[in-house]
C-alpha cells in the first residue's frame, strides 16, 4: 500500500472516473449521470483526457446514497437498511430472529422494536377520538360492497386531514403519528361480531372486524403472531413504493397510502385471498387433490406455495402453522393445507408460504376471503413507517432511476388529427 495524502488537503489526488465509480459502487456511466444531475462536480483531467473528481465529494455522495447497480442475477436497486435481513431461509428484525419475536411479543412490541430498536413491554397503541371519529365517518360513507383495503385507504386520508402536524418529519412526530394511525385503521373497520372489543391489544381490537365468531385465547394468539410476522419483509413492492414516497418527503400518512396502493395488487397482499378460496374449496370437498388438479389442469399456479426469497418453507408460515395447531377449530383447514403441499409436491417441489398459513387462520375462524389482506395491510403499516424513518434520513429524491427511451427518435413531425 502506498501512502496517500490526508483527505481535504490541497495535495489530495483527484479520483479518475473508474475510481469514483468503484467508490460509489456504480458503473462509470452512472458517475456521469450524477454530474449531469448536479449531484457531483468534475474537472477535465490533465491533457483533456477524461474527468477527475474530488475524493471527499465522492465519499460524501457514497454516504448519502444507497444506490447500487443491478446485480448480475437481475436484482434491483439496493438500499442500506438496518430493519430486516433475509438469509438462509430465516429473517431477522434488527438482528433478532423475527419468528422468535412474534412468538414472544405482541404486535405493538415488535413494531416498537422495528421503529426504535428498543423493547417496550406492554405497550399499547391508542387512536385519538377525533381522528377515529373522522375515519369512521369517511369509511361509513363508502358503498356497502367496498373491500377492506378501500376502507383502509380512505381511513388513512381522513386521519391525515385531522393531523395538522403531519408535515413534521422528525422521528418523534412520525412515531407519534404511527402510534395513533394504526389503531385508527383498525377502529375504522366495521364490527362483524355482536360486541366490539373494549381495549386491549391491537389483535383483540381487530378480531371482531374479521369474524363474527368470539375469540378464544389460542386463535387470538395466532392472529397477534400473524400481525407481528408480517410487519416487514425487506423491500417488497409496497415497501419500495413507501420509500419512494418518503424520499420525496411525503408525510407518513401519504407513505402508508402509497404502500396500500401497491398492496392491493393480486400478486402482493391480495394473494392470501386466492389461497383462502382454494383452501375453503378443499375443506368443502373433503380433499385437496381435486382442487389442486383443477388448478394444474387449467394452468393456474396453486396459491399459497413458493416464495422467491426462500428455498424451503417460508419461516412465517412455519411459525403460524405451529401456533394454529393449538387452535382446535383449525384442525380441518390445517390438514387440507398439508394435503395441498403434499399433492403439489408430486408436480413441483414447492413449500408453503405465509398466504397459505393466513388462509388456514381465516378459513378455520369463519373469516372472509379478504381477511388475510386486511391483516397484511394493518401489520405492514408499521413496516412502511420504519422504512420511512430510514428514508427521511437520506438525501431527498435519491430514488430516481433513469428511463431507457425506446420511442421514435426525434425530431418527429407534429401530428395532425385525421
Amino acid at each position: 500500500m502506498t501512502d496517500q495524502p490526508e483527505p481535504g488537503r490541497p495535495d489530495t489526488p483527484r479520483l479518475t472516473t473508474r475510481e469514483a465509480a468503484e467508490l460509489l459502487g456504480v458503473k462509470p456511466e452512472t458517475v456521469y449521470a450524477y454530474v449531469s444531475r448536479g449531484q457531483l462536480s468534475s474537472e477535465r483531467a490533465a491533457g483533456g483526457r477524461g474527468s477527475t473528481f474530488d475524493a471527499d465529494e465522492v465519499r460524501a455522495l457514497a454516504r448519502r446514497s444507497g444506490r447500487r447497480e443491478p446485480s448480475p442475477a437481475g436484482g434491483d436497486l439496493v438500499f442500506r437498511t438496518g430493519i430486516t435481513l433475509i438469509e438462509q431461509d430465516r429473517y431477522y428484525f434488527r438482528g433478532v430472529d423475527a419468528t422468535e419475536l412474534a412468538r414472544n411479543h405482541s404486535y405493538e412490541e415488535v413494531a416498537e422494536w422495528l421503529w426504535t430498536g428498543e423493547l417496550r413491554p406492554g405497550v399499547r397503541f391508542t387512536a385519538p377520538s377525533e381522528t377515529l371519529a373522522a375515519a369512521r365517518r369517511t369509511v361509513g360513507a363508502l358503498p356497502a360492497h367496498s373491500g377492506s383495503t378501500d376502507r383502509l385507504r380512505v381511513a388513512v386520508t381522513a386521519a391525515a386531514a385531522t393531523d395538522p402536524l403531519r408535515f413534521d418529519l422528525s422521528p418523534g412526530a412520525v412515531l407519534s403519528s404511527a402510534r395513533s394511525l394504526i389503531p385508527t385503521l383498525v377502529g375504522a373497520l366495521p364490527v362483524l361480531g355482536s360486541t366490539e372489543a373494549d381495549g386491549g391489544s391491537l389483535a383483540r381490537e381487530l378480531w371482531p372486524r374479521l369474524t363474527a365468531r368470539p375469540a378464544d385465547a389460542p386463535a387470538l394468539a395466532a392472529l397477534d403472531a400473524a400481525l407481528a410476522l408480517l410487519i416487514d419483509h425487506d423491500l417488497a413492492a409496497s415497501t419500495l413504493a413507501a420509500r419512494v414516497a418518503a424520499s420525496a418527503r411525503a408525510h407518513p400518512y401519504a407513505v402508508v397510502s402509497a404502500g396500500l396502493g401497491v398492496l392491493e395488487g393480486p400478486l402482493h397482499g391480495a394473494a392470501s385471498g386466492l389461497a383462502h378460496r382454494m383452501l375453503q374449496e378443499a375443506v368443502d370437498r373433503g380433499s385437496a387433490v381435486p382442487v389442486v388438479a383443477d388448478h394444474l389442469r387449467t394452468g393456474r399456479p396453486v396459491p399459497g406455495l413458493g416464495h422467491r426469497l426462500y428455498r424451503g418453507e417460508d419461516p412465517r408460515a412455519r411459525t403460524l402453522f405451529a401456533l394454529l395447531e393449538d387452535v382446535p377449530q383449525a384442525a380441518g383447514a390445517l390438514a387440507a393445507a398439508r394435503e395441498v403441499v403434499a399433492t403439489t409436491a408430486r408436480h413441483a417441489p414447492l413449500h408453503a408460504n405465509i398466504d397459505l398459513a393466513l388462509a388456514v387462520l381465516s378459513v378455520s375462524c369463519g373469516m372472509a376471503a379478504e381477511a388475510g389482506e386486511t391483516v397484511f395491510a394493518v401489520s405492514r403499516t408499521a413496516g412502511w413507517i420504519a422504512h420511512a424513518l430510514e428514508e427521511y434520513g437520506e438525501r431527498p429524491l435519491r430514488i430516481r432511476p433513469s428511463g431507457h427511451y425506446t420511442g421514435p427518435r426525434p425530431p418527429q413531425p407534429l401530428p395532425h388529427a385525421p
